[in-house]
């Protein structure tokens, strides 16, 4: 394999002589709604927004963005939050809205800033002690080897199609959310479950329901698992699922860290478990864990209280109604936390027959098991990214005589 990284047509250049910093102004209006992108919308190396939020729920400066520029999280930048959003909008003033010039790729430009060699400078030429922060002029005199503009398509191209891939996985787990919010609310908020054109009412504390359903209290659908652990040598081999790991709205993760980034105190879960974020449950963290692992104290986990009632005790949990009833009886004023027991545990819930609960969980249940089966996909796809993005950025592995077709490229 030739030597790149010493061939001429690489040449070394200045991150400024490649991109630039854009920074146009954003003061929120009542009256314009645009996106908006903050920290919390994008998940920690995984290239990917979690949501995207709208500027009528800010209130101080913001920056604006254009369709394919990059977002840079200079703001304790070892978290490598890169993204490149496709629509114009508006981000917090603690990202770096960077443009590349015309002799650098858009899609290079971002897995070059996401390259780990990057994000470290980036990190140990920051200041601050307790929420380091990099700063874009300091970057712009660093200088790195950069390929020519038709070798940087060539690898945005090759790593992009991984990202294709994960992007299908991922509207996928939508529709199969979907799906399965639908089907939850036809049967269980609607009452518009197979056989209900029969099915006798009868009154009940939260409103006429079918009859042999109950009202019950949360604890007695889902059972709260207290299984502590102290971090520690014997995690070695188990998954760790902090919070920051669990997307807003989604049953799927989106990620996981090493049990070295564990902290004290810490829960045991097993594959099937639901998490529930306790801290800022508004937030609406909630997953089905499609492994074994330790999360930290902050999510709750939990089991159904029988097998047939798994799928209906997700989506419970999953519910808005769900998240506003533990966000309403939170405790903390600056950073609310949900309560068990003596609070959430004590939110009524209707809860169906078990023929019913069964019906649902032969028709949800696949779709929960799909979910957490294309997340281990996802896991292994950005694995295969992130072994051949540094290789590829650094020119390690030579693309110059492959055949790669090139979005926007004539043949």
């Amino acid at each position: 394999m030739a030597d790149i990284s010493s061939n001429d047509l690489w040449k070394n250049s200045k991150l400024g002589e490649m991109a630039e910093e854009v920074r146009n102004l954003f003061e929120p209006k009542i009256s314009q709604e645009y996106p908006y992108i903050g920290l919390e919308h994008i998940d920690q190396g995984t290239l990917k927004l979690n949501s995207v939020g709208q500027s009528t729920d800010t209130v101080s400066t913001k920056k604006q963005f254009k369709s394919g520029e990059i977002l840079f999280g200079s703001l304790r930048p070892y978290f490598r939050k890169v993204v490149r959003p496709k629509f114009n909008g508006v981000c917090s003033t603690d990202i770096t809205v960077i443009r590349p010039k015309k002799n650098c790729n858009a899609g290079f430009l971002q897995y070059f800033i996401a390259n780990q060699s990057f994000i470290d400078h980036a990190t140990n030429i920051s200041s601050g002690t307790r929420m380091p922060r990099a700063n874009w002029k300091t970057l712009c005199e660093s200088e790195w080897q950069f390929p020519p503009l038709f070798t940087q398509r060539k690898i945005a191209a090759i790593l992009s199609a991984y990202d294709d891939l994960i992007e299908n996985n991922l509207r996928r787990i939508r529709i199969l959310e979907e799906m399965a919010q639908n089907l939850y609310r036809e049967w269980f908020v609607k009452f518009r479950f197979p056989g209900h054109q029969h099915t006798r009412f009868t009154d009940s504390p939260l409103g006429p329901i079918p009859e042999e359903w109950e009202v019950k209290r949360l604890n007695q659908v889902v059972l709260f698992q207290n299984n502590g652990t102290e971090a520690g040598e014997h995690l070695s081999d188990c998954v760790y699922l902090p919070i920051d790991c669990i997307p807003r709205k989604s049953l799927a993760i989106s990620e996981i860290s090493s049990w070295k980034n564990a902290q004290s105190s810490l829960h045991l879960f097993d594959a099937g478990d639901i998490l529930f974020g306790a801290m800022r449950p508004y937030f609406h963290k909630v997953v089905v864990a499609p492994f074994k692992g330790v999360t930290r104290k902050t999510c709750f986990v939990f089991k159904s209280a029988l097998p047939e009632y798994h799928a209906f005790s997700v989506l419970t949990l999953f519910q808005d109604s769900t998240v506003s009833f533990a966000n309403a009886h939170s405790k903390g004023a600056t950073i609310p936390y949900a309560v068990w027991p003596h609070s959430m545990d004590g939110m009524p819930v209707i809860v169906p027959s078990i023929e019913q609960a069964t019906k649902f969980e032969d028709a949800v249940g696949p779709m929960i098991a799909r979910i957490g089966t294309m997340f281990f996909q996802n896991t292994t796809l950005r694995r295969t990214r992130d072994l051949l993005l540094p290789k590829l950025i650094s020119g390690e592995m030579d693309v110059s005589n492959l055949d790669i077709a090139i979005p926007g490229v004539a043949a």
